[in-house]
């Protein structure tokens, strides 16, 4: 068997998500559970797929980064057996932080390309108003004692003033502007009906207030201006830079999409709307966690063969401005160039930790159907405790589609 192996090509059939909404009592989805968004999500994909029997699936991988209450219990197969996918399908439960749908899908799609399975649901699910960050942990006390990560390193808002500091061209301006051009992108996205085809409405039950129903984003303020951004405070540090305008704010909100190979998605009857090409993860110091996509894309583009100028399109997952813009500067791009999450990003859509991945990818298989003469795009983001991680596709409307292999 081994002698005979070969890795299979993987595909991206479909990806769907909740709106995103606001964590806490204000927000939408206080008082709805975490594992009942992640449902919708998996249910969406089948009644969009309907070629697809659902004892076809051979895995559910479902990312959380707390998984405790509803957000645990191996979600991924609680998840599986509360949407009603046969009782044979298995799943599992997943956390790799910001990256975890990110991660749900590189590990699935490694068992496809090694032939374990043929399609599966990967995605993740983040209730920050019922979980917050960093709710019942309890960090080694090792790691300040031995200074094996500065304090910092701990919250995220601190890691990105620390990125200010190593880049001192990027100032609270620029920042406050790229936040400005993301709001005003999204805002583009909704009027033209691109955001809303992969949203899944989703029945809120608020409690005292009764039932509602969930279909559009909750964090964005649209017509957000330069002006209104620099009133802001910077909870980090006196006269910082990183304010709740530049950043991503704390979400609610669950992603799913289905993988296939492509011998599957051909026998099933489902059309392919990315071909995964390479994948890489990379570790940077924690206390300066968002530069992570600099080594992670520059890993992931030296295994696919592809260097910076051949990616056409990108998809950064935008935990704060800041992040962003250390990388295009490291690669020598512009703010404002049009391929660069074309239909704005977390801080205006906001970013549910776990989930935010399988988002960037959705989003990233839309602009591919609009774009047929750009060939590869990225998926990338920065991940806590120091890490980034990047996955590199390929679009299938481009005339080239698998030449050269």
């Amino acid at each position: 068997m081994s002698s005979s192996r070969h890795i299979r090509d993987v595909v991206f059939v479909d990806g769907v998500r909740t709106p995103f909404g606001k964590a806490g009592e204000k927000g939408m989805y206080h008082g709805t559970r975490a594992d009942d968004l992640i449902v919708k999500t998996i249910r969406e994909l089948l009644r969009r797929n309907p070629s697809l029997p659902a004892d076809r699936v051979d895995e559910v991988s479902v990312a959380a980064t707390t998984q405790t209450g509803d957000q645990g219990l191996t979600i991924g197969r609680s998840a599986a057996l509360l949407a009603g996918l046969p009782r044979t399908v298995p799943g599992f439960a997943i956390d790799r932080m910001c990256a975890g749908a990110l991660t749900a899908v590189t590990t699935t799609a490694s068992g496809i390309a090694f032939g374990a399975y043929d399609v599966v649901i990967a995605g993740g699910v983040e209730h920050m108003g019922n979980h917050p960050m960093g709710q019942g942990t309890d960090p080694n006390p090792r790691f300040m004692a031995e200074r094996i990560v500065d304090p910092a390193a701990l919250t995220m808002g601190s890691t990105a003033e620390n990125l200010h500091d190593r880049f001192p061209a990027i100032t609270k301006e620029r920042a406050d502007r790229y936040a400005v051009a993301s709001q005003a992108k999204l805002a583009a996205a909704y009027e033209d009906g691109k955001i809303q085809r992969d949203l899944v409405p989703v029945a809120t039950r608020r409690p005292g207030e009764g039932f509602g129903l969930a279909v559009a984003d909750e964090p964005p303020r649209p017509g957000t201006t330069l002006e209104d951004l620099a009133a802001l405070r910077t909870p980090f540090r006196p006269h910082g830079r990183v304010t709740a305008g530049n950043a991503a704010g704390l979400n609610d909100g669950a992603t799913a999409c289905l993988l296939a190979s492509a011998e599957a998605a051909e026998e099933l009857g489902l059309a392919p709307r990315m071909r995964l090409v390479s994948f890489a993860f990379a570790g940077v110091a924690p206390e300066v966690m968002g530069i992570g996509p600099v080594p992670a894309t520059e890993k992931a583009l030296a295994k696919a063969g592809l260097s910076i100028e051949d990616i056409g399109l990108f998809e950064i997952n935008e935990a704060f401005a800041v992040q962003v813009l250390s990388f295009l500067d490291h690669f020598g791009i512009a703010d404002d160039d049009p391929r660069v999450n074309r239909y704005g990003g977390a801080i205006a859509v906001g970013h549910p930790l776990a989930s935010s991945g399988v988002r960037l990818m959705t989003q990233l298989a839309r602009q591919f159907a609009e774009s047929p003469e750009t060939r590869y795009g990225m998926t990338t983001m920065c991940i806590g405790l120091g890490m980034g991680g990047t996955v590199i596709w390929e679009n299938p409307h481009h005339p080239d589609y698998r030449k050269g292999e």
